[in-house]
């Protein structure tokens, strides 16, 4: 099970038992705000795709989404998301529990900017109904080589 494996990424860095299990599914941005009693912004969603060198995972609020353009502009292709089938391949993690943590060696992450307006921010910890609470410092951290990007814009509601 992947939260298996991000419990014992986490372990490494003394952070394995901030993970938050839920008794309902966080699969989702507004799933996730209402598990954790927070808004849908502060949750920080990790996207796949694919690069011109392989996969990617971009983590980003929760009220934000790929700006095509920006995207394109700093990895040189297309926002293409991995297909379903391809996600656990590539991320390690099931649709509903992708996350930064845990992730295979040649899989890359990104953290945008928008996840920099907040104090905490909550990744899922790969599965379903789990996050941690986490700075943005505390997450660049404990992914260790993510790069910080500017390639998404808020959604307007």
């Amino acid at each position: 099970m992947a939260i298996e494996l991000v419990r014992e990424y986490l372990k490494t860095y003394g952070r394995e038992q901030d993970i938050i299990e839920l008794d309902t599914s966080s699969a989702t941005v507004e799933l996730a705000a209402a598990a954790l009693g927070t808004e849908p912004a502060h949750i920080a969603k990790s996207m796949s795709f694919m690069g011109s060198d392989g996969a990617l995972i971009m983590v980003c609020a929760g009220d934000t989404k790929v700006d095509n353009h920006k995207f394109k502009e700093c990895f040189g292709v297309k926002a293409k998301m991995l297909r379903g089938e391809d996600v656990e391949k590539y991320t390690n993690h099931a649709i509903g529990g992708v996350c930064p943590f845990a992730i295979p060696q040649d899989t890359k992450v990104y953290l945008d900017v928008s996840l920099k307006r907040f104090a905490h921010v909550y990744p899922a910890c790969g599965s379903a109904n789990s996050a941690i609470r986490l700075t943005c410092e505390e997450l660049a951290e404990l992914i260790g080589n993510a790069t910080w990007v500017d390639v998404c814009k808020i959604i307007e509601s």
